[in-house]
């Protein structure tokens, strides 16, 4: 009746014949025994050697079976050591007093070798099952930690990539809630080289590590190209393509990418799968929602994705309010969702845009919802040109002396002109000429206005004055769309003319279009209030360059910047 794996045995019992009979039946079974002859000596016994199992007489002299069985349970811990109570008592009260006590198992007097060896057997398995379990258990909690560590590190990494921008500016106010340690939302903001601010909220398919793998690339192509100036039909195109090309089929990012420009006073907006946004007066008031238009991001190919955006009027002092879908979809206990209207209620009894977050959050508490993925919120007031930081450009060149000779003839013509924007490129091209790079901001504004000039109200021959007020604005734009939608030939070129001065350089810059040109004049002459969300431009540029002006009745436009 030898047992497979022998164990140690502690025994203890008063009476001596019967302490020598059960160690004289447990040896032969093949297991080592410890004994004692009372309570006090089991319990020092058990603290010296650890038997695996023990075998106690109820009443003992000096400390009894009962206070020696709830001493070894605390000694062994979290290990299961089984204690099987020798016992003459037969009343249930004091065979009920054993098991409280600690006990697993009791065994009556006299003695049977069959049934003890078989109890023996049988604690031996739940005391090997309870010690599976807990090395399972430590296994996994090793493995969990490990993981977290992982994570924690990963998400370090992730948080400089995905913060590096200007998210902390002082225009912006947001506040995310994970529903993992990653944050599947992402939050993104940065100035461009001539002052305007991208910000993009992406929500990726479901959430933690997962949903936040594909954040890395989308930050590396935003900050990028952000930096180097590109419009967000671009950049648009390019996360697309990028998400499209690296995440598995049942993985998108639903995205809502805006341009603030305070030279401007514009919006522009790409909303793809995410809940509305909300444009909101300086009061607080929804003056219009900021919907989505377009499929997520990485769902579409090339060639079927629209990168069309919407731009609207954005006055100083109003606000954005973006949000991801974990706000509108928490839940309640009868699976209602917190949804629009209840949002839209918040907003409207908001008084203070500061506690407004604080508002939305009390709502989902008081609405009794479960949320079921990220929460993200982003408030965005339209920036002063005080607060525009625009991000340092940093170069990859030897710093050795660029070539100061040069002219460059660039020209767009037909189809080119509703799919290209040269802008970034020939920015990027005079920051080979280290005395402008100062100036790289001011590049970019000009060369961005000459160019939009010469787009749409030479070739496209569409009239400012649309634009006195918000409605005519959205007119504008959309007439914008359908000409160059339409457009068939006509040409735009930009000729740039690099030369060396004993104190520095010189920059000419001149744009040419296929248009009937304008009377400058006429235009810069008008009264503000006239002028509305117009004109404000051609003003700029005269303000960024050392010198400039229109020629061939306003159908070439130069600038010159001296360094």
């Amino acid at each position: 009746m030898s047992a497979e794996q022998p164990l140690t045995v502690l025994v203890a019992e008063d009476g001596a014949t019967d302490r020598l009979l059960l160690a004289q039946i447990v040896r032969r079974q093949g297991h080592q025994v410890f004994t004692a002859e009372n309570g006090e000596q089991a319990v020092a016994l058990f603290a010296e050697k650890r038997p695996q199992l023990v075998l106690l007489d109820a009443l003992m002299p000096v400390m009894d079976g009962f206070e020696a069985a709830r001493q070894i349970k605390a000694l062994a811990g979290e290990a299961l050591v089984p204690i099987i109570f020798l016992t003459s008592l037969n009343e249930e009260e004091a065979l009920v007093r054993c098991l409280e006590a600690g006990g697993d198992d009791f065994m009556a007097k006299p003695y049977s070798a069959v049934i003890l060896a078989a109890k023996i057997r049988a604690m031996d398995r739940l005391r090997r099952l309870q010690a599976t379990v807990l090395a399972q258990r430590d296994l996994i909690t090793r493995h969990h930690h490990h993981l977290l560590n992982e994570q924690r590190v990963a998400k370090a990494v992730f948080d400089k990539v995905a913060h590096s921008g200007c998210i902390t500016a002082p225009n912006i106010r947001y506040l995310q809630s994970p529903y993992a340690l990653f944050n599947g939302d992402l939050l993104l903001a940065a100035f461009t080289p001539s002052g305007d601010m991208h910000v993009l909220l992406g929500d990726f398919t479901g959430h933690g590590l997962p949903a936040a793998v594909g954040a890395m690339p989308l930050a590396e192509v935003f900050y990028g190209m952000t930096a180097k100036g590109y419009g967000l039909a671009h950049m648009l195109r390019e996360m697309n393509a990028k998400l499209k090309r690296i995440l598995p089929v049942d993985m998108f990012c639903c995205a809502l990418l805006l341009n603030l420009s305070v030279q401007r006073g514009t919006v522009e907006v790409w909303n793809g799968g995410m809940p509305d946004g909300y444009r909101l007066s300086a009061d607080g008031e929804v003056i219009a929602s900021l919907a989505s238009r377009h499929l997520p991001l990485g769902v579409l190919a090339a060639e079927r994705f629209d990168d069309s955006t919407e731009v609207l009027p954005l006055a100083a002092g109003e606000r954005l309010l973006l949000l991801s879908d974990g706000v509108v979809d928490t839940a309640d206990e009868q699976e209602r969702l917190f949804g629009v209207e209840r949002l839209r209620a918040v907003l409207a009894a908001n008084r203070d845009p500061v506690q407004l977050f604080d508002e939305v959050m009390q709502a989902l508490e008081r609405f009794g919802g479960t949320p079921r993925d990220d929460i993200s919120l982003c408030d965005i007031r339209m920036f002063t040109v005080e607060e525009r930081v625009p991000a340092p450009t940093l170069y990859s060149d030897s710093g050795r002396s660029s070539p100061l000779d040069w002219s460059l003839g660039f020209a767009l013509r037909g189809e080119s002109l509703k799919r290209f924007n040269p802008v970034p490129y020939l920015v990027q091209l005079l920051q080979e000429i280290h005395g402008l790079r100062p100036l790289t901001g001011a590049l970019h504004s000009v060369l961005s206005e000459l160019y939009s000039n010469a787009l749409e109200h030479g070739v496209l021959g569409l009239d400012s004055r649309l634009k006195r007020d918000a409605h005519g604005f959205a007119d504008y734009y959309q007439e914008r769309a359908r000409r160059l939608d339409a457009l068939a030939d006509g040409f735009v070129r930009i000729d740039l003319k690099v030369e060396p001065l004993a104190s520095g350089g010189r920059l000419i810059i001149e744009v040419r279009d296929s248009g009937a040109g304008f009377d400058v004049q006429q235009v810069l002459s008008r009264p503000a209030r006239e002028q509305g969300l117009s004109g404000r431009g051609l003003k700029l540029v005269g303000q960024l360059g050392s010198d400039a002006g229109w020629r061939e009745g306003g159908r070439c436009a130069w600038v010159q910047f001296d360094w």
